[in-house]
């Protein structure tokens, strides 16, 4: 399991409310919590705000917040370094960083309810990516591949 993390926080403004309680979630299990925004409408800039942090290594991790989880989800995606999973169960969460080393995850405020929300995100912060495991060969050609396209 890992230890304490710092953790960027991000949100539209429907999501502010669930960004709040899952701050709390984090800063419950000894973790700190920023909180990167939640006042701008256009999710893109929060999202590639909290991303462009946590691909800096400013932050361990990052959460983030829309309507379905699906924007910010591909905003973030758009920062080299950041790797946002959409999570909406517990294994999805889980698989975010055991499989895909996912540095941050998405979800969706009018698509889950708190407590499900709070379990999900729970669940991905017990979680740490073993580089050594068979999932390693499949998240180091993601990274070479954006390393190549970088370099295009």
């Amino acid at each position: 399991m890992p230890g304490t993390m710092r953790i960027a926080f991000g949100s539209d403004p429907n999501a502010t409310d669930l960004k709040e309680a899952l701050m709390a979630v984090a800063e419950a299990r000894g973790h700190t919590a920023a909180d990167l925004g939640a006042t701008d409408p256009v999710y893109a800039h929060v999202a590639t705000d909290v991303a462009t942090a946590v691909a800096a290594g400013d932050y361990d991790r990052g959460v983030l917040l829309c309507g379905t989880g699906i924007g910010v989800s591909i905003a973030a995606n758009k920062v080299p370094g950041a790797y946002c999973a959409l999570v909406s169960d517990i294994y999805s969460a889980e698989r975010a960083q055991l499989s895909n080393n996912a540095n941050l995850i998405s979800m969706g405020a009018q698509t889950l309810g708190v407590e499900v929300a709070k379990a999900l995100l729970a669940r991905y912060l017990e979680c740490e990516f073993d580089p050594e495991s068979r999932s390693g060969p499949k998240v180091s050609a993601i990274a070479a591949f954006e390393r190549r396209s970088a370099s295009a």
